[in-house]
Parts: structure tokens; C-alpha cells; sequence
């Protein structure tokens, strides 16, 4: 549980800072960059001291980080110019807690208890009443459509990488390699880095080749870069290595539902960066999502 709350820590900050990170690079652009930098930090340690890119759970990993770090972030960098930081984390946390616990239950078989559906719908309403924007509130509103379709894709991405990811360290451990550890986690984060930055360069590549512009404005890389580094730091980095720490020995429909409250902390953090309101639904719908995540630690 623990690791899952620190994810959400570091994701909350993640998702302010990709949200800057938006208004001066290219989606592609950026998503490769801050995954370069995480792949060179995370290799040197786990070439140095893991175990590199050996193990049974790497071919698994790798794949569970072209959906993930691949597909899912290229569409969330498409979703946050489209719908603004508070609706873009509202729908991709949403329907990425439900969508894993269901793939994890018909493909694992590990379906949640009761009591721990119940609670996790309590996390879910409560992080929907606390971030749906009012009518008052100054959201984007121009390419809407477009932008549910990438957010829809990047929530199907993140529960795919995660069943991935829980698929992965179970055929390791019946080969006798168990991760356990938030070292193991900072290993498990490089080996599916890898397979982000693999479809990122790819189609980074297309784009070149097929002469289509990521974006129409142009790259601004002085602004861009104190948000770049910071975005890599705390989501690729910190924030996926407790992520894949939490994954290892708990269940996605539990993983899941805590890291859908990372929007709750991004409402202080979007007031003061972006200059959004602290509403009282915002206050309510806080009070709610706290209250299923403590029933949720406790539930069996």
C-alpha cells in the first residue's frame, strides 16, 4: 500500500508538469526525451547493480511498456491540450481502474472481493465529484471529441501496462525469480522504459519519414526544459518504479483505485501553476475518495 501511495505522490506532480511540459514541445517530442532521460539514469544503476535486462519477466515488461509508456503516454500528451490537466486525469484514472480489474480478472483471475469493489467505486465517484469541471470553469472545449478518444486510449494503455506488469513478475516468480523490493521496482521500471522508448522512436521515425508534423507549432525548447526534466524525474522515473513496486505484490484492482486519487493532489498544485479553483465539490468529492481509499486498506 505504501508504494501505491507514493505513486500517487509522484504521478501528482507528473501530471502538472506534463501539462507544461504540452504547452512548449510536441507530444512525441516530448514523451521520448523524458523517457531517454529515465532509460540513462535507471540503465546505469541497473546495469550496475540489478540485473540489467536479464530475467523471465523482460520480454513481458518490455511489452508492458510499449502500451504503457508507448502508446498510453503518447495518448495522454494528446488528451492534455484537448481536455486541460483536471478532466484529462479525471477520465484516464477512472476508466483505468475499472479496465485493469476487469482484464486482470478474465485473464489472471483475480477478481476483486466485495467489499474491495465497493470501496474502489467509492474512490472512483469520489475522484469524478471532486475533478468534473462545473460550467463556470475555463476548460478547453475546442477538438472535445478528439480529445476522449486519446484519453479513452490512454486509460485502456495504463490497465493494459499494469496487467502486463502483474503477468510479468508471476511468470518470474515460477521461474524462481521473485520481485519483491523498491529496487526491484527501479529494475522493473527500466526494463519496461525500454519498451516505451522502442514504439515512442518508432513512431518519432514515421513521422520524420512520412513528412507529418507532430504539432504546428514550433518546439520551445528554453521554456521546455526545467518542465521536461521534472516531468521525467517524477513520472518516469520515481513515480513508475513505486508504481511497479506496488504491482508486484498487490492486486491491480487495489493498485488501481489508490493511483486514481493522484487528480485530488494535482487540485492544489493545478491552483497555484495553472490557476484553476478550489471548488466545494472539489472538498466533498476529496472527503469521499479518502474515505474508500482507508476502507479499501482495510478491506479483505
Amino acid at each position: 500500500m505504501f508504494a501505491a501511495f507514493l505513486t500517487t505522490m509522484f504521478f501528482s506532480l507528473s501530471a502538472i508538469f506534463g501539462r507544461q511540459v504540452s504547452k512548449h514541445l510536441p507530444g512525441t517530442v516530448a514523451n521520448l526525451c523524458r523517457l531517454l532521460m529515465c532509460a540513462v539514469l535507471f540503465g546505469v544503476w541497473s546495469h550496475a547493480f540489478g540485473f540489467g535486462i536479464s530475467g523471465q519477466a523482460f520480454p513481458i515488461l518490455f511489452l508492458s511498456g510499449c502500451v504503457g509508456f508507448g502508446i498510453g503516454d503518447l495518448a495522454l500528451f494528446q488528451t492534455y491540450p484537448r481536455l486541460g490537466t483536471r478532466r484529462s486525469m479525471v477520465m484516464v484514472q477512472c476508466l483505468a481502474a475499472p479496465f485493469a480489474a476487469l482484464t486482470e480478472w478474465a485473464w489472471l483471475g483475480h477478481a476483486p472481493t466485495l467489499a474491495q469493489a465497493a470501496w474502489g467505486a467509492l474512490i472512483l465517484a469520489g475522484v469524478g465529484v471532486a475533478l468534473m469541471p462545473g460550467k463556470a470553469d475555463d476548460q478547453p472545449t475546442h477538438h472535445l471529441t478528439a480529445g476522449i478518444c486519446f484519453g479513452t486510449l490512454a486509460a485502456l494503455c495504463q490497465a493494459g501496462g499494469a496487467v502486463l506488469s502483474r503477468k510479468a513478475y508471476a511468470v518470474a516468480a515460477a521461474a524462481g525469480q521473485h520481485f519483491h523490493t523498491a529496487a526491484d521496482g527501479v529494475n522493473a521500471a527500466y526494463q519496461r522504459m525500454l519498451g516505451g522508448i522502442f514504439f515512442t522512436a518508432l513512431f518519432f521515425v514515421y513521422l520524420k519519414l512520412a513528412h507529418k508534423p507532430d504539432e504546428s507549432r514550433k518546439a520551445d525548447w528554453p521554456r521546455a526544459w526545467p518542465w521536461l526534466i521534472a516531468n521525467a524525474l517524477a513520472g518516469p522515473s520515481f513515480g513508475v518504479a513505486c508504481y511497479q513496486w506496488a504491482l508486484m505484490t498487490t492486486p491491480t484492482n487495489i493498485v488501481l483505485p489508490i493511483v486514481a486519487t493522484t487528480p485530488l493532489l494535482v487540485i492544489p498544485l493545478a491552483h497555484f501553476l495553472e490557476g484553476e479553483r478550489v471548488t466545494r465539490r472539489a472538498v466533498v468529492g476529496g472527503v469521499l475518495a479518502v474515505a474508500g481509499v482507508i476502507g479499501l486498506t482495510l478491506a479483505r
